[in-house]
């Protein structure tokens, strides 16, 4: 089985996820945060919805700098679902139509002109996009949760969700 088949896969199973998430996001509560170091709700909202677009930079480009990287802000559930939808299709693409060979090259990723991070692109795919969503994901749901929102079910049911 090439690497290209087990990202699609994990990309159907992890989008699906994440847009039941992204569809209880209570409309203006962009700044709420759980504590004054948190991130606020919107931004976290956004990196979530953002990151399966990040499938594309790893695969199609060389390097992302995150200084410069700088997409409009998501302000409803909507924009997230949508944005979440648009990335996940571009993702989709991508995957199909790029080799594991190519996924063995290197990838950077800068911050201001300094590299943070530069592995093959496979590993950036299951780091940076894939175990970061379900990280980021997770901290959503902590948020949701208390802002009374019930919380779905991911890998298994939830207090409010007892779907597997």
């Amino acid at each position: 089985m090439k690497m290209t088949d087990l990202f699609l896969a994990e990309l159907e199973r992890e989008a699906a996820a994440t847009r039941r998430t992204l569809e209880r996001m209570p409309d203006g509560r962009y700044d709420w945060k759980p504590h004054e170091k948190s991130m606020a709700l919107g931004y976290l909202a956004e990196l979530v919805a953002r990151l399966p677009s990040w499938t594309v930079f790893t695969i199609k480009q060389d390097e992302l700098e995150l200084t410069t990287h700088k997409p409009p802000p998501l302000r409803t559930s909507r924009e997230l679902v949508q944005a979440l939808d648009e990335g996940v299709a571009e993702a989709r693409e991508a995957l199909a139509n790029t080799t594991d060979e190519h996924l063995m090259k290197p990838w950077r990723l800068l911050v201001a002109g300094r590299v943070v991070s530069e592995e093959p692109r496979y590993i950036m795919l299951r780091d940076a996009v894939f175990n970061h969503m379900a990280h980021h994901r997770g901290q959503l749901t902590v948020y949701l949760r208390l802002n009374d929102v019930p919380v779905p079910a991911i890998y298994g049911p939830s207090a409010d969700d007892g779907n597997f």
